[in-house]
């Protein structure tokens, strides 16, 4: 039987860009940006690298289908590489794959890096592929803000919350995020709001409005990982950064088949939260986890997840939120470098990104946002449709 990965790799280093509108930068920049920075923190050279994954999710507008721009931009040693895409999900998924490497002893060290240059398509969310550069009719009435809007109404009516209530929590999530973001020197957005801002703010799929949205960034980030024996070998001295799991789940398409599937959680977060727990060894989430980073593509997105991680019961996450139990000063601090909304999300960095700021808290460097001794952090990534979509779960600590 599988007994799992906890303990078995460390972050050696890692790395991550500004987020936001690079109109003076292309992909390859913005890859050079967070790999230089990742190695600097590594401490080795790139010759030490074994093998890299590289995630990009919209791989028509800026790097291609294969993994050669890595290796160009970055004039990796001829190793071998692996580009991966699981939607929103690209990022661990790179991540995964340069872990599991090392785990297995295929690899020493292993690199993972996502980037996307996303801005230049001239759209403001999700390109899809009826817009900007693409012509054909995929998904030609399907829209990301729609879809997760039926998220919103199918959970207020189920845990018959009143919609003005749910609305104040998803306000509450957005102007959390927003002040998170304003402390953070690489986040795309970084202006702080107020409840009645968002509750003002012009709708969008009823009942998200503007500030319930994410919208999209140019960015890239990176990590190289390896075994706590090598890192020791190597001269890393001090705490080091341990992934305790990493899960995926993919949809296997019962949620849009079958009425079993009520349209209020996402399976696959549940299914890979379980699993992740349990190759972690935490039983009690609530009193484990120190901090979290989750996929608030919408406010919804996020409130739901709280549930779907079993941070929260079933139907009081709107709760919980009101309560500050997801703020910065609460039970559980949700997106303290401002998350998808403020942060940024070019969509094959993300799951990356997300894990940046997890090592940054577990070493005591993250800055003016820099959480009081922080032990576990995990990250969610959501990639798809709530009814068809990608889940993955990474749980780290110190080692």
């Amino acid at each position: 039987m599988a007994k799992g990965i906890k303990d078995k790799v460390v972050i050696l280093g890692m790395g991550c860009s500004p987020f936001g509108e690079h109109w003076d930068k292309n992909a390859d920049d913005l890859i050079v940006d967070a790999f230089t920075e990742c190695l600097a923190d590594a401490g080795i050279e790139r010759t030490q690298i074994d093998a890299a994954w590289f995630a990009t999710a919209i791989e028509e507008g800026h790097v291609g289908k294969t993994a050669v721009p890595l290796g160009v931009a970055l004039r990796l040693p001829f190793i071998p590489i692996t580009r991966v895409e699981n939607a929103c999900a690209s990022g661990t998924e790179a991540l995964r794959g340069a872990v599991y490497s090392v785990a297995a002893g295929a690899a020493d060290i292993a690199l993972a890096v996502g980037v996307e240059k996303l801005k230049d398509t001239g759209y403001g969310g999700l390109p899809q592929r009826t817009r900007g550069a693409f012509n054909d009719m995929y998904f030609a009435n399907a829209s990301a803000p729609g879809s997760f809007a039926q998220l919103a109404t199918a959970y207020a009516a189920k845990h018959r919350v009143d919609p003005a209530d749910l609305k104040r929590a998803m306000a509450q999530i957005s102007v959390k995020s927003h002040d998170n973001g304003a402390k953070n020197p690489k986040a795309h957005l970084r202006n702080p709001i107020t409840i009645d801002k968002v509750l003002n703010a012009p709708m969008v799929a009823e009942p998200l409005g503007l500030f319930d949205c994410c919208g999209v960034s140019d960015g890239a980030a990176a990590a190289i990982v390896t075994t706590p024996e090598i890192a020791a070998a190597l001269g890393r001295t001090g705490d080091q950064v341990s992934i305790k799991a990493l899960q995926l789940a993919v949809s296997n398409g019962s949620e849009a088949s079958y009425n079993a599937w009520d349209g209020t959680y996402l399976e696959t977060t549940r299914q890979a939260a379980t699993r992740a727990y349990a190759e972690a060894g935490i039983d009690r989430p609530r009193e484990a986890v120190s901090m979290i980073e989750v996929h608030d593509c919408f406010s919804i997105t996020e409130l739901v997840t709280m549930e779907d991680l079993y941070l929260s019961d079933e139907g009081r996450a709107w709760r919980d939120v009101l309560d500050g139990a997801f703020n910065a000063d609460g039970r559980t601090p949700c997106q303290i470098d401002g998350g998808l909304k403020c942060f940024g999300h070019p969509v094959g960095a993300s799951g990356l990104r997300m894990v940046y700021e997890m090592y940054l808290q577990l070493l005591g460097r993250a800055g003016e946002r820099q959480l009081s001794s922080p032990e576990i952090g995990l990250t969610h990534n959501l990639g798809g449709w709530p009814h068809l979509n990608v889940a993955s779960i990474a749980i780290l600590g110190k080692l």
